[in-house]
């Protein structure tokens, strides 16, 4: 009998998702589908083989307001990636438009627009939108008009609750980051052994998230993120999808150690659990309430926007 390694036993549960801006990379793992943003934009677009991409988007379309070459770059690379991938790509509108619900329709309009002019189609492509209610409400919005949506900088329940509400199609929560912030809050205290696995916050959150979604018939697909290790991917085996970076896609190709489904939507609609739903009023309380969520969004957004300035200046200087 020939052993299976874990990224192929991983791949018999979970829809695996490539998280990179490096298409070069993709084809040796074979994912069905892949995520980009800013932060894996900007690295791949540091790497010299990327060069020319970048310069003949700037030569092309030099004179173009700078906002709509970024979106350009974006698009080139996400067509890059669907030449190598069948499934779905995810492209993020600017960070910078996180709190205003309209300039982010707008923006992802405009995304959306040109893939077509490149041939994509529509269901192709995921419009990443970081989960503050703005961008909620712009892509419950988009949804209604067929714009697929990723809603991304996903760190508490509440904001899972109002995108299930919205009928977003994919979310976004992230694992790594919500480690990240639980192990630095404990300090000297963080046992690793006893928060790794089943017991990682940040498995607990997705898991809380998946059984919820499950359990109540929400169709808006939960897609891990963000991971530190592959022990986060093993134990969130079974959900719906997981993006995962080239090291740990590496890590789990090369290993053959047993990996067995950890989440099941059978045994999530068994589960006795409260219905939930949030108003605007409801969702930025409970936001408030987790510090973990509060302080890790606005991070994220943070980030993202301060990498995105980058791009413009590379852009600038092309």
């Amino acid at each position: 009998m020939i052993r299976m390694n874990q990224l192929d036993a991983l791949k018999q549960y979970t829809t695996v998702v490539a998280d990179t801006g490096d298409f070069r990379q993709l084809a040796q793992f074979k994912p069905q589908d892949a995520t980009t943003n800013p932060s894996l934009i900007l690295k791949a677009v540091q790497k010299p083989e990327y060069a020319p991409l970048v310069a003949d988007t700037v030569q092309r379309f030099r004179g173009k307001p700078l906002d709509e070459m970024m979106d350009r770059l974006l698009v080139r690379f996400g067509c890059e990636i669907l030449s190598v991938i069948p499934g779905r790509v995810s492209t993020e509108v600017d960070a910078r438009l996180s709190f205003d619900a309209s300039a982010t329709y707008t923006r992802a309009e405009r995304l959306i627009e040109l893939y077509e002019a490149e041939g994509v189609h529509i269901d192709r492509v995921l419009i990443k939108v970081a989960a503050t209610w703005e961008g909620i409400q712009a892509a419950e919005r988009l949804e209604q008009r067929g714009i697929h949506t990723n809603l991304t900088l996903l760190f508490s329940f509440c904001q899972a609750v109002a995108c299930g509400q919205a009928k977003v199609q994919l979310i976004s929560p992230f694992v790594g980051r919500i480690y990240d912030w639980y192990k630095k809050s404990a300090g000297t205290q963080w046992d690793e052994a006893a928060n790794a696995g089943v017991n990682d916050p940040g498995v607990k959150s997705v898991r809380q998230i998946y059984e919820h979604y499950k359990k109540f018939g929400i169709a808006t697909e939960v897609m891990g993120a963000s991971f530190r290790n592959v022990g986060q991917i093993a134990a969130l085996a079974g959900c719906d999808l997981l993006t995962i970076s080239p090291d740990l896609l590496a890590q789990l190709a090369a290993s053959d150690a047993p990996l067995a489904r950890q989440l099941d939507p059978a045994a999530a609609r068994a589960l006795d659990l409260p219905a939930i739903n949030y108003d605007e009023a409801a969702f930025r309380y409970a936001l408030n309430e987790d510090a973990m969520a509060t302080e890790k969004l606005a991070e994220g957004i943070r980030a993202f926007a301060a990498d995105a300035v980058k791009l413009d200046a590379i852009l600038r200087a092309a």
